[in-house]
């Protein structure tokens, strides 16, 4: 099960990251215009935010494990379809079927978590959010010195090749859960149950901030980094501070299997990384140095810590019927918010003309996870079954 869960975390993001490594070969086949490209590139996120909600009636229909699995198979069949067609709105399309695909999966996972390891939770929640990050740094990292060449060089096939692991991943779910049920948790309807987030819970909104909050720092230092260090005069500096930034995260993730356990619920451990990834952006303004790429390095190692942490809350505030559309509120909430501050990031630095503007809105967020770091504090409203053993 555990092997299950880490597998789907890094369908989570394998098929999604696999577009910027190709880009310029799809750019050169399509002849698409850089907004052409912006909304390649925002499509995704954009359904993670709309799609959210839909995937908590789907599991409020079929349960968790059948919503998984529809969104594994969604995921596949878009990725791989993506060069079919060779016209750009079947690129666009497939690419909306794929993100709707990890939009299911995503509030899934919480209560995925919750029915499978209720006694570890955070541990849990640290696994498949290390496939997540594995599954970054595996499709960046493979794609263009190992995968391309292999496939003579051909995105189409790219596309497939790494829908394939996402094929592999549903038909394991598959044998493995219909295995241990004889098929009972994969064909059972579960009850309808209330699936629409109740809007007016302060606690979906304050876990949507600190989601977003998370998110807009990864998504925003990612975006303006490089042309930030191009304004400073540091161009040297950009692919060792964009790879320092997200290959930090994954010695976050193996550390936090560790200790999410024991962290989750105190405050304390919101407030010092999210002090760090605060530390850290004055670093980058105010150093024009190689410190640049280690102020970098540490953002992505606490903003890692934090998306563990605060993607185990659902499944431990809420109740556990409420749990899918808890998370969904979440997940709604975080990533509109997250592509709300980006724009508004680019608007500060095209008024003001000065480049550090872009970045204040990333500093703002850190001092919202530091704000509502309490949040946690509601962690015994509902006892889970059981003690929650230390991993």
């Amino acid at each position: 099960m555990l092997i299950l869960l880490w597998l789907a975390g890094v369908c989570l993001r394998l098929t999604v990251l696999v577009v910027p490594p190709v880009l310029p070969l799809l750019h050169a086949e399509f002849h698409l215009s850089e907004t052409e490209v912006g909304w390649l590139s925002s499509l995704p996120p954009m359904m993670f935010a709309i799609a959210a909600i839909p995937g908590a009636l789907l599991i409020a229909r079929l349960g968790v494990v059948p919503a998984i699995l529809v969104g594994l198979l969604l995921n596949a069949a878009g990725a791989a379809a993506r060069g079919a067609i060779p016209q750009t709105w079947f690129l666009y399309l497939s690419t909306i079927v794929m993100a709707g695909g990890v939009s299911i999966m995503q509030p899934a996972m919480p209560p995925l978590v919750r029915n499978w390891f209720p006694g570890r939770i955070g541990f849990a929640t640290a696994v498949y959010t290390n496939g997540l990050l594995v599954g970054e740094v595996l499709v960046v990292g493979l794609t263009i010195p190992v995968v391309l060449p292999l496939l003579h060089d051909s995105w189409r096939l790219n596309f497939v090749f790494w829908a394939i692991p996402v094929l592999v991943t549903a038909l394991l779910l598959i044998a493995v859960v219909s295995g241990r049920s004889s098929g009972g948790a994969l064909t059972a309807v579960a009850r309808p149950r209330r699936w629409w987030p109740d809007w007016s819970d302060p606690l979906i909104w304050r876990l949507g901030v600190i989601l977003g909050s998370v998110n807009t720092s990864y998504f925003v230092t990612n975006a303006f980094l490089p042309d930030y260090l191009h304004a400073i005069g540091r161009p040297d500096l950009v692919s060792a501070s964009l790879t320092s930034i997200n290959l930090c995260q994954v010695p976050a993730s193996f550390l936090m299997l560790g200790f999410a356990g024991r962290l989750v619920k105190s405050p304390w451990a919101y407030v010092v990384n999210g002090g760090l990834c605060l530390l850290s952006v004055v670093g980058m303004m105010v150093m024009k140095n190689a410190w640049i790429v280690a102020w970098a390095g540490l953002l992505g190692f606490a903003n890692a810590a934090i998306l563990i942490l605060v993607l185990a809350l659902p499944s431990i505030l809420g109740k556990p019927e409420d749990v899918p559309r808890i998370s969904a509120g979440m997940f709604t909430v975080s990533y509109s918010l997250a592509m709300t501050i980006a724009v508004l990031g680019g608007v500060l630095w095209d008024l003001t003309q000065l480049p550090i503007s872009g970045f204040a809105p990333v500093a703002v967020c850190e001092v919202m996870v530091i704000a509502l770091a309490s949040t946690v504090k509601r962690a015994e409203r509902y006892p889970l079954p059981g003690s929650m053993p230390r991993p």
